[in-house]
């Protein structure tokens, strides 16, 4: 059965930043997700094992043959079909074998695969491509452009076309549609080999038979699909705050216990050092009474202290068992909605090369808008700007390229609320765990999901306040933790929403109430 190993595997960047150390493990076989926060190391591992990137020490093996679906495939257009594929020279040398010209060179150029071209043309038709390509003749098409969810499904042609036993996918599900996710979804389910995927798709993720998360450096396996894990993660959080709590209260007695010792022993010295002075013994007895007490108050002492550095061992190791699960609770009582209060009024507007579309919104809905690639979703926003809404907005770009890098995030979130004291804006920050030095790191320095929490500060504390949030494919390139961020702060906001998104999940956990969908002829 195809798997692969890692034994002491161990990798640096250039600069000495480490990224994991040691790693021990056997994944396969079978479906495994491998999760972390960004910068965990999900990308770099898949490429360690796909030969990219060599280990500062330590080896990984796998078994079988590897297919690896790269995150930015940067497939050229203008390409035939069948070279984007990696299937040209095949091609052109079965042909010359079925023209009766081909020599030995070709006969190994081929191989087994005999049936390259009908497989290739069965591929594209299974994940939703026979527009491309839907005949052998097809194949020597060139391809002009190429959207992003086109991209990804060709590439996992090409892996699947090499027949792999072990398939690497990284964050496969980023550009696709609904319906291309649903084939993704397929194609994942029936390989009958060890796939390993690295995404924060939760709806893939559960369909997974194990769970790899790197975390700290290490790499930890879980039996069960994603909500099994988040299930076995909070089990584990709760256990580490209660141990954390038993910690923090033995460590209290400890050090009380300590201060009452040292009290009486203080007492006891005092007491001794007046019985001598008094002379009421012997000074051969009260020396031997004097060095007694000296040698059994230090025992006792020490026996204190140890006590206390126990405990303090202890709240340590709890305290390292705690992730950083903090949320953000934030008020926004002044992006309020009411029923009625008219957000939106679109009247027969033609979208660029698209559909005569009309759409009113009011109140407080939450609308998700919904499509096919290429259908103009992104157009539909961009004219809805341009109306413009009859409310306050503002739009979370997918870059979030909305920063002055020089600046601090405290800087970035005055500029936009010109009107609050700075005392409130701190606070504000705080609740987006920003708390102290942290609002004043500048821009440049933020991490992924610090840049998501920062530009959503800078959004929901505007002046003026928004009353409409618009956000096209905020999910893509989140990691978990900063999509629980993101879940949140939608969650206090009590305005409109306009989102554009294929990840079911979100939705759901956003309280969508009405779904538009945008199809050749219109909304839907």
């Amino acid at each position: 059965m195809a798997d692969i190993s890692l034994s002491d595997l161990c990798f640096s960047w250039p600069d000495g930043t480490p990224v994991f150390d040691g790693l021990d493990a056997v994944l396969g076989p079978g479906h495994i997700g491998l999760v972390g926060a960004n910068g965990a190391g999900k990308s770099t591992l898949l490429r360690l094992l796909a030969g990219e990137l060599r280990p500062a020490r330590g080896s990984s093996t796998v078994s079988g043959g590897l297919g690896y679906l790269r995150q930015d495939l940067g497939l050229a257009v203008g390409q035939r079909v069948d070279t984007v594929l990696g299937i040209a020279d095949a091609r052109e040398a079965l042909h010359r074998i079925e023209s009766g010209v081909g020599d030995e060179p070709d006969f190994d150029l081929v191989g087994t695969r005999w049936d390259i071209e009908e497989r290739a043309v069965a591929l594209f038709g299974r994940l939703g491509l026979d527009y491309l390509a839907g005949s052998v003749a097809q194949l020597d098409r060139r391809l002009e452009t190429l959207s992003g969810g086109e991209t990804v499904l060709l590439g996992l042609v090409a892996e699947l076309l090499r027949e792999p036993q072990v398939l690497l996918l990284d964050e496969p599900t980023n550009n696709l549609d609904s319906a291309g996710r649903a084939r993704l979804y397929d194609v994942v389910d029936q390989f009958t080999g060890t796939v390993l995927v690295v995404g924060h798709d939760r709806e893939l993720l559960d369909c997974m038979g194990t769970i790899a998360e790197l975390h700290g450096g290490r790499l930890r396996l879980f039996g069960g699909n994603y909500s099994d894990y988040e299930q076995i993660v909070e089990q584990e959080q709760q256990a580490a705050r209660a141990a954390i709590r038993d910690a923090r209260s033995d460590m209290r007695k400890q050090t009380r216990e300590l201060v009452e010792a040292r009290i009486k022993l203080d007492r006891r010295q005092r007491y001794g050092q007046k019985m001598y002075e008094n002379k009421r013994e012997p000074k051969i007895v009260m020396g031997q009474r004097k060095r007694q007490a000296e040698v059994s108050a230090g025992k006792l002492r020490n026996g204190h202290i140890e006590k206390v550095h126990e405990a303090q061992a202890r709240l340590e190791h709890a305290e390292e068992s705690l992730r950083d699960d903090r949320e953000i609770r934030v008020e926004l009582p002044d992006t309020r909605l009411y029923p009625g209060q008219q957000v939106v009024a679109l009247e027969a507007v033609r979208l660029a090369n698209g559909p005569v579309v009309s759409l009113a919104v009011d109140g407080p809905e939450r609308v998700a808008i919904t499509g096919r690639n290429g259908a103009g979703k992104t157009t539909l926003l961009r004219r809805l700007i341009a109306e413009p809404p009859r409310v306050p907005w503002r739009m979370l770009p997918q870059r979030l390229d909305l920063f002055d890098e020089r600046r601090s995030v405290f800087d970035n979130v005055a500029a936009g609320a010109q009107h609050a004291e700075p005392e409130r804006i701190r606070a504000q920050l705080a609740r987006f765990l920003f708390r102290g030095a942290a609002a004043d790191a500048p821009a440049a320095a933020l991490s992924g999901g610090e840049r998501l929490r920062a530009a959503l500060a800078m959004l929901l504390l505007a002046d003026p306040v928004p009353k409409l949030l618009i956000l096209d494919e905020p999910t893509n390139n989140l990691d978990l933790v900063s999509l629980r961020h993101l879940t949140q702060a939608l969650a206090a906001f009590q305005g409109a929403l306009f989102v554009v998104s294929h990840d079911r999940r979100f939705l759901a956990d956003i309280g969508i109430t009405r779904w538009v969908e945008l199809t050749p002829d219109g909304l839907g």
